[in-house]
């Protein structure tokens, strides 16, 4: 693959490789970007002889040579390519710029933005710009209004992780304003605070019957976010479904997906509001909702391709050292590995995340329609079968005859598992989110839809 505006590669780390520019580059840029060292221009493989090494040194030079900070931003490891080791780096979007080498301040020597494949000079006039409008509102510039915070927990999680916080901690993990004082972001991870998440739980697809109302907070948000990711874990029973062949186990939800849902809806909540996400368990889906819109910049398109603007990087920060966060720009992508961009509602002051609930196991047909036909099927994909036709029908048309509207239950309850039982196929397998995508009756789905007539 070649260098991109999103993509810088470097053979070697060494003297003349401006580390610190790149980096700074990708901060002030809109999208972000990835460096490799170990990768020639070309593209080609060709390693490094300290990954270990280089990858800390550049993660020393990141901390120590830019302001602002860029702590929780940018993410540093060694990765293996074709038996060789090369370190990736990299940078989201920062929401201060601009960013700048210490050395040089905010001139045309200290700032830079990505142009095609290269980091130029910013223009003067683009830096006065860009610090005239410069995010002000955030956690970490927000004085707490208690100062008598305590950190136990926190000390404790870290202790778990042996990485034991020392006596600077609340300035080397940015819980300090400018001016010395505890911010927002302290106040969040203290002992004690003001902020619940609720976890509400209803008998049916709506909020009348209200069964649960958990409350998980007034602490340390690590220990709340434990505390939410432990009742969804018990929410999410295991079906099972059994065939003539072999007995299925399947989650609610799946777990890893529902995992990155709710540690991205509380590290990327907007706290200025002082609105915590909420999460809702329904009999058929799970929603979480959190407070803030897409930050400014970042498109939807963006988004779901994984690029990243971390809204509160002092929490990013925090949770990546304790392990609950991987890499940045991962979630959304593990996300949509398993449910779709339909999932994904962005409304005005909230986004909200909708996860279908697994089929639930129908009746088995009792007569076979060919020896191979011997599994269970769901009703859901029974009145999809009796609709399809082997001309093909979009999804749209499919959803409609069906007379389902709620279009990620569609998509998971119905489409998906009849593709994936062999019963309907796509007319453009190679191109799945083709605007003229099809969906058509198999042999296999024609019999079964021939049996549910005469049935």
């Amino acid at each position: 693959m070649p260098e991109t505006n999103r993509i810088e590669y470097k053979r070697e780390l060494n003297i003349d490789v401006d580390i610190e520019k790149e980096v700074i580059a990708f901060l002030n840029y809109h999208e972000g970007g990835v460096i490799y060292i170990g990768i020639d221009k070309t593209g080609n493989v060709v390693g490094v002889s300290d990954a270990d090494g280089d990858a800390l040194k550049i993660k020393d030079r990141i901390k120590n040579n830019i302001s602002p900070s860029a702590m929780g931003l940018f993410d540093v490891v060694v990765e293996e390519r074709e038996g060789k080791e090369i370190v990736k780096i990299t940078v989201a979007s920062g929401s201060e710029k601009p960013y700048f080498k210490k050395k040089y301040g905010m001139t045309d020597k200290g700032c830079f933005i990505r142009v095609g494949t290269a980091a130029e000079p910013m223009p003067q006039g683009i830096i006065d710009k860009l610090f005239a409008t410069r995010t002000r509102n955030s956690i970490g510039k927000i004085r707490s209004n208690r100062q008598d915070l305590t950190f136990e927990q926190l000390r404790i999680y870290y202790e778990e992780k042996r990485k034991p916080l020392n006596s600077q901690f609340k300035k080397s993990l940015e819980l300090l304003t400018e001016d010395g004082a505890l911010n927002y972001a302290a106040y969040l991870l203290a002992d004690e605070n003001g902020v619940s998440i609720k976890v509400a739980k209803y008998s049916g697809t709506n909020r009348v019957d209200l069964i649960e109302n958990n409350e998980y907070g007034y602490c340390s948000l690590i220990k709340a976010t434990k505390s939410v990711l432990d009742k969804i874990e018990l929410e999410n029973r295991t079906a099972t479904q059994i065939t003539s062949k072999e007995r299925i186990d399947r989650r609610l939800w799946n777990p890893v997906a529902i995992r990155e849902a709710v540690i991205n809806s509380i590290v990327h909540n907007d706290f200025t509001r002082e609105v915590p996400p909420k999460f809702e368990v329904f009999a058929d889906r799970i929603e979480i909702t959190s407070a803030g819109i897409l930050p400014e910049g970042l498109s939807e398109e963006d988004f779901f391709d994984g690029v990243s603007i971390p809204r509160n990087r002092e929490l990013m920060r925090v949770y990546r050292d304790l392990e609950l966060v991987e890499q940045l720009g991962s979630g959304v992508p593990r996300i949509l590995e398993s449910y779709g961009k339909e999932c994904f509602r962005f409304m005005g002051n909230f986004i909200r995340m909708t996860f279908p609930a697994s089929e639930t196991v129908a009746p088995q047909v009792t007569e076979q329609v060919t020896e191979q036909v011997t599994e269970q099927v769901t009703e859901q994909v029974l009145n999809l079968l009796a609709v399809a036709d082997q001309t093909g029908r979009t999804s749209a048309e499919l959803m409609a005859l069906v007379g389902i509207k709620h279009r990620p239950t569609f998509l998971y309850n119905y489409l998906q598992p009849a593709v994936d039982k062999g019963l309907l196929e796509m007319t453009i397998p190679d191109k799945p989110k083709s605007s003229k995508q099809r969906y058509v009756l198999t042999a296999l789905g024609m019999q079964m839809a021939q049996k549910i007539d005469k049935d």
